[in-house]
């Protein structure tokens, strides 16, 4: 009992600092953070002057929001493990710690940092597009939020995948579409839900396909892991 508490705790060490390695690394170059935010006003820009104060449908405007989250995703997150390769810091970290801490550390890295551009795309959504009008805010939080472990859990892998590939820009979306159009289909689903007033139980249905998501994803990018790194 007491090695496997041991055990457990030099794990979470492990991972907690792989964590707070991309932590104080994105501080220091901003390029994810950075990417992120950018894309984020400059598709909010395009959007108002597309819209010229016309009022969209909330099928359309549901839509919208989830476009941008994927597409600023894109932009910033394959850089999760490209910059490893970039710095040559990979056979360090093969070497110094397990897969499983680097996945992990990778992952709570990924979701911090898509919580929080996400949490800006949103308010800003809010508050730019006048006819978006949450009326159900416990079905819309949680649909972000499982929406968000879901994305941080699918691009963690995949980034991991395409981090030794030539066409590093190229490969990410074409591998994320496939895997992400169901998670993005249930969000869409769920987020108009929340718009049109629903009670939270009409949700459910849309909740336990983005928990199972996760855990599906998360299970078997945990089990896959081990390859794709030392590949």
């Amino acid at each position: 009992m007491k090695s496997g508490s041991s055990f457990a705790v030099r794990w979470l060490q492990a991972t907690s600092a792989i964590f707070s390695k991309d932590i104080k690394s994105e501080l220091r170059t901003r390029y994810a953070l950075n990417a992120l935010v950018m894309f984020v006003i400059t598709t909010l820009s395009i959007i108002l002057f597309a819209l010229g104060g016309e009022a969209a449908s909330s099928e359309l405007m549901c839509g919208v929001l989830w476009i941008i989250i994927f597409f600023s995703t894109m932009s910033g997150m394959s850089r999760s493990f490209v910059s490893e390769e970039e710095r040559g810091t990979v056979l360090t970290l093969q070497l110094m710690t397990r897969p499983s801490t680097v996945f992990f550390g990778k992952l709570f890295f990924n979701f911090v940092l898509l919580s929080g551009t996400n949490l800006l795309s949103i308010v800003l959504y809010l508050v730019l597009i006048t006819n978006f009008v949450v009326r159900t805010p416990a079905i819309f939080i949680v649909v972000m939020l499982l929406g968000t472990m879901g994305l941080a859990s699918a691009c963690t892998i995949i980034a991991a995948i395409i981090a030794k590939a030539n066409t590093k820009g190229t490969l990410y979306p074409v591998l994320s579409f496939p895997i992400l159009l169901p998670l993005l289909l249930t969000v869409i689903n769920g987020t108009l839900l929340s718009v049109e007033g629903a009670p939270f139980t009409e949700a459910l249905e849309e909740v336990q396909i983005l928990v199972s998501y996760f855990v599906v994803i998360t299970a078997v990018s945990y089990l896959l892991f081990d390859y794709v790194w030392k590949d």
